[in-house]
This record gives C-alpha cells, structure tokens and sequence, in this order.
C-alpha cells in the first residue's frame, strides 16, 4: 500500500520593527525566505511521485474489482443453465409416458416402481442440491474478495485524496513564501532608495559648504588684493618686467588649472579623485578639456582616462563598453547612465548615495544626489 505523505510548507512571517532594519538584514531574510521556497519547491516533486504511485494503485484495484464481478456473473449463469437444464429433465421423464419413460422404468404408474421413482426424485435433487451448493460456495468465495478488493480500493481512494491535499498544502505555502519574497525585495529597494536620498543630501550639502567655502576664501583674496598699495614704479623697464612677470604668473596658474597632478589612488577611486579636481569647470557641449570645460562624457572619458583606463568618447558607446551593475552593489567610479541606453547623460558615482557630472549649458562641474527616475537606463562599471 502507498505510504501517505503530508507536507506543511513552512512560511517564513517577516517580522519588521519600525526603523530597526538595515539593508543587509533585509538581504539576509530575503535569502532565508528564497531557501525554504526552495525546499518547497523540491518538495512538490516528492509529493508529484507519491501521488502517481497512489492512482497507479487505485487502478489496478479497480481492475482487480472488475475481473471479479465479471467471474461472479459468469459463475451465477453457469449454475443457472445447469439448474433449469436438470429441472426440465426430471420434470419430462416424470410425467411423460412416451419414449422417455418407456426407456425408463422408474417413471411407470404403479407401486412397484414407486421406490425406483423416489431414487430417481433423490438423485435429481442432489444434483440440483450439490451445484446449488457449489454455486454459493463460489459467490461467497468471490463476494470475499470483492469485499477485499473494495476495501483496498476505498484505501486507495483516501491515499489518492491524502496525496492531493499535500499536493494542495504544498502549493499554497509556495504561492505564501514567493509573497514573502517579493515583499523582502521590496522592502531592500525601498532600504536602498532611503539610504541613498539620505546619503545624497548629505553630499549634497557638503558641497554646497564647500563651493561656499572656495566663494569666501576667492572673495577675501581679492578684496586682499585690491587693498594692497601698488608696488612703485621709476622706469618703462620696471613695469615691463612686472607686467613680464604677471603675465607668467598667470600662464602658469592656467597651466596648473588645466593639468592638475595625476591621481594617487588607482582604478575607480583614482577616477573619482580625477573627476573631483574639476569641480566649478563649466558645462561645455563636447568639451573635453580639463580647467576649459567638459560634458557629461567628456569628464567621464578624461577622469578614467587619468587612471589608466580607456572609454569611448559618447555616453551611449560607454554604456555598451562598461558591465552592467546594480544599484545596490555601486562602487565608486562607476558609472550612472540615463536615456535610452545611455544616450543621453552619464555620471560618476563617488560614494554615499552621491554622483558627480558636467550636468548642462550654464552649470558647472558639481556633486549632487543620485537620480534613479524614470529616464535611469542603469549602471555600468569600466
């Protein structure tokens, strides 16, 4: 008999205090949750197999059954036949005068063959008697075991029913763990986009502390400069050599603006480092030109390019050259496509829920929040 099997699914109730979550938590439960789906899921092909095993059984009781019912027909016709064929016999040699009793003697009308009628009378019932006996003796023989046989098939029955409700079980407590699931994962994104709004307005605001800064300290420099008394002049000779002298002042601060020194840190960090230093260039449409001015592309190709690492010169061609990666597995240095494939912006992500871009005409190179709108095409790494 078919050993029945029940399965419970164990569903995985996600218990969230309010604000007490972290990503990483939230990945953990998620992962717990995806591996007891996977056992569930296992599971239902254990169950598929004990439930096959079950029909299988309740069929060929159910043709045991039927190969029963038919013998037991065919017993009862056969004993009726012999029955009536006996019946009728005794029947015409009893009451017949012509051939039947002239060849017998026993059915003559007198009492000296009364003796040899009431044998014949015996013999004929005895026979009767014996199949009659015979044909209950095989009814009883095959109504036990079609009472057997039912008896198996209503236990096969219930094994089916039993298969099919863990089957059931089984399957709700999947459809219960895949919601589960799907609320986990929502959970994460949520956990991420918390923690990276967080983390943009933070940088954010840094940078504006710090372009305030770099205003201050420009503005009190100048002031400092005009204040200054002018340094006293005798000669033509004097002022040309001054004016000789400021003008390789300034052409040496230009060179330093547009050439700042290569970074000290390699690979992603080195970039970020690289694209920093351009902080305030303005937005140049195809400027790729470090202290001059850049575009979105422009920075991203000059700043991996100062870490040793060559990229295409438009943003859709760098998002086909980079490996994609997730917003949640974002590393400095990668990169933050927007459009079409990428073919409408790119940026730098720095760290900290935070990206730096040559955003469009009339801005200049800055730091702000990562943007994950609908125009995000997703991110790539060099």
């Amino acid at each position: 008999m078919t050993v029945v099997t029940v399965c419970t699914g164990t569903v995985v109730v996600v218990a969230r205090p309010g604000g007490a979550d972290t990503v990483e938590s939230a990945k953990a439960k998620a992962a717990a949750i995806e591996a007891t789906l996977a056992s569930t899921q296992a599971k239902m092909d254990e169950l598929g197999q004990q439930y096959d095993a079950a029909r299988t059984q309740l069929t060929q009781v159910s043709a045991a059954i039927t190969t029963t019912k038919a013998a037991i027909a065919k017993n009862q016709k056969q004993v009726a036949k012999d029955k009536q064929t006996l019946e009728h016999a005794a029947i015409a040699n009893y009451v017949s005068d012509g051939s039947e009793s002239s060849d017998n003697p026993i059915f003559s009308k007198n009492e000296e063959t009364l003796g040899a009628e009431t044998e014949y009378n015996q013999i004929a019932s005895g026979n009767l008697n014996e199949a009659v006996d015979k044909l209950h003796a095989a009814q009883e023989k095959l109504a036990n075991q079609e009472a057997q046989l039912s008896a198996q098939q209503t236990q096969a029955q219930n094994d089916v029913s039993s298969e099919q409700a863990a089957i059931n079980a089984n399957q709700a407590a999947e459809q219960q763990q895949s919601a589960a699931l799907s609320q986990e994962n929502g959970e994460i994104a949520t956990l991420v986009q918390q923690q990276e709004q967080q983390a943009a307005a933070a940088a954010a605001q840094a940078s504006q502390a710090k372009l305030a800064a770099a205003q201050q300290q420009a503005a009190a420099q100048a002031a400092a400069a005009q204040s200054a008394p002018a340094p006293a002049s005798s000669s033509s000779s004097s002022s040309a050599a001054n004016s000789s002298a400021s003008a390789s002042s300034s052409s040496s601060g230009s060179s330093a603006s547009a050439n700042p020194p290569p970074p000290s840190a390699p690979g992603g960090a080195g970039a970020v480092q690289a694209a920093e230093s351009q902080l305030g260039v303005p937005y140049v449409w195809g400027g790729e030109s470090p202290g001059v001015g850049f575009d979105c592309s422009g920075l991203v190709q000059w700043a991996w390019a100062q870490a040793g690492v060559d990229l295409p010169r438009t943003s859709g061609e760098q998002f086909g050259a980079t490996t994609p990666v997730s917003v949640g597995d974002l590393e400095p240095g990668d990169l933050l496509f927007y459009g079409t494939d990428g073919s409408e912006h790119v940026a730098m992500y720095i760290g900290g829920g935070s990206m730096i871009e040559a955003p469009h005409t009339g801005a200049s190179v800055w730091i702000t929040g990562v943007r994950l709108g609908d125009d995000f095409a997703g991110a790539g790494r060099p």
